[in-house]
Parts: C-alpha cells; structure tokens; sequence
C-alpha cells in the first residue's frame, strides 16, 4: 500500500525550477535514504511531501495517513531551521509534536508528560527536560526533534539531515532507533552521509531536480555521479557493488 504518492510534481522558487516531473510512491514498509547535491532539491522534495511548497502536479496522501483531523506525518526538521530563541523547555519541544491531536490551545495531559519524559530518557538526555533549548547542545536538541517528531505515533517519519550535530555513539543509537522503528512505519530519511546511510536504509532515492529511485541500498557509481562530484573509496578487501541503469537524460555517462 501507497502512503505518498507523487505525480508529475514540480516546485518552482523565483522562476528557477527547483523539482521537476517528480514520479514518487511512498510504501508503508519503506525506508528511503534521500541522497543528492547541494541545492539538488532534497529538502523541497520533502517540503512538497509535507505541503509546505507550492507545486504542481499532485501530492496523494492515503486515508491511512490520517486519524480524523490528525495528519500522522512524524516530521524532524534540520537543526539549523529550528529557533533556538524561542522561549520553550526541551521537555515542551517534545509535547509540541501532539498538538495535531490536541490543538494549539488545548492543555497538556500527565500522560502527554509521562510519554514525553520516557522518549527523553529513551533518548538518553531526560536530564535536560526541563532546560530551555537556547541552553542545550546541537546534539541534545536533535535528539528532542526526534522524540517530538515520534511522539504521535506517525505512519510516516520524515527526518531532515538527522545526524547534524550528534557524536557517533547516539548517531549508531538513531539508527538502531529507526531500524526498529521501521517497523511499524515508512521512514524517508534526507542526509548528505551517503556512505553510512547506505547501511541503513531499505532503497535510495536520488535527487538533482530529477528523482531516480534506485530497488537498492548499495552505493554505485551513478549514485555519486547524481551527487555531481568526483569521489574516490578507499577501502581493504573486496567491495560489494551494483550496476544500476542510467537516469533518463544522463550526460557524460562515461568515464574516460
């Protein structure tokens, strides 16, 4: 089953088109790791996913996506577009991913708090539930995000450059997280890590205003031609890979 379905979209910024003809469909089972260059149309892709954009085309989201007026679309945002200023406690970022359900006005159960608390202490950063973000480290509010952007319960996780931020050992702890999460939703993960990614995600979706979604999680050469640069794998002992038909429209699709 279909949760997104994305027909002949394109998003246009400034007459410059950001996303053009995008073909995309979002399976309750998927975990897509979303890879591309600077500027290629990641994030708009995801901000079209959410109906933040305007675009044309059309945007399907299924029934199974909503619970009455609730939208169950987990969403984590980059870092860098959360204001830090903003007079909140962590503990109250993580109750803010319920005002779907609860309305912008309606008052915060014990139950919200308790649920709230053990995503934190699942998290590993309880103690700072009560500090204000402006006083937490990039890593601690990264990991708020997440509980706030799973605290629904959504269908679809929608995670934006995840790992910004976080040390190692809480970035292998996301990605055990997900893994299980994955379970009982779609995940669409955007990161421009594009070696570690490849060890966690189900398929990868290449973006260059262009969407190529590739029925692998390998890493080829085409996929790092798509991010427009030349890079070179070092690596010891035999290197798993895979051939993937070339994008329609590709130039230079040799190397001399």
């Amino acid at each position: 089953m279909n949760l997104v379905t994305l027909r002949d979209v394109g998003v246009t910024y400034d007459g410059v088109e950001a996303l053009e003809h995008v073909n995309l469909e979002i399976g309750e089972k998927d975990f897509l790791g979303v890879i591309g260059p600077n500027g290629g149309g990641k994030t708009t892709l995801v901000k079209a996913i959410l109906g933040t954009v305007p675009h044309t085309g059309e945007v399907k989201l299924a029934p199974e996506l909503f619970r009455g007026s609730e939208r169950l679309i987990g969403y984590m945002p980059q870092i860098s577009n959360f204001d830090r200023a903003f007079p909140i406690s962590i503990l109250e970022v993580v109750m803010s991913g319920l005002q779907g359900r609860r309305g912008f006005r309606s008052r915060y159960t014990k139950a919200d708090r308790s649920k709230a608390l053990q995503l934190l202490e699942e998290a590993g950063i309880a103690e700072a539930a009560r500090h204000p973000v402006g006083e937490v480290s990039g890593g601690q509010l990264q990991r708020a995000l997440l509980c706030r952007a799973i605290i629904a319960e959504p269908r679809l996780l929608i995670l934006d450059e995840p790992t910004n931020f976080v040390d190692n050992k809480f970035e292998k702890a996301l990605y055990d997280s997900l893994r299980e999460l994955n379970k009982r939703m779609a995940i669409v993960m955007v990161s421009h890590d594009i070696g570690t990614i490849t060890s966690v995600v189900k398929e990868i979706v290449c973006v260059n205003r262009h969407v190529h979604r590739h029925h692998s999680n390998i890493l080829t050469e085409e996929q790092l031609r798509n991010y427009d640069c030349p890079i070179q794998i070092v690596s010891h002992g035999m290197v798993p890979h895979t051939v993937l038909e070339h994008h329609p429209g590709d130039c230079c699709r040799d190397h001399e």
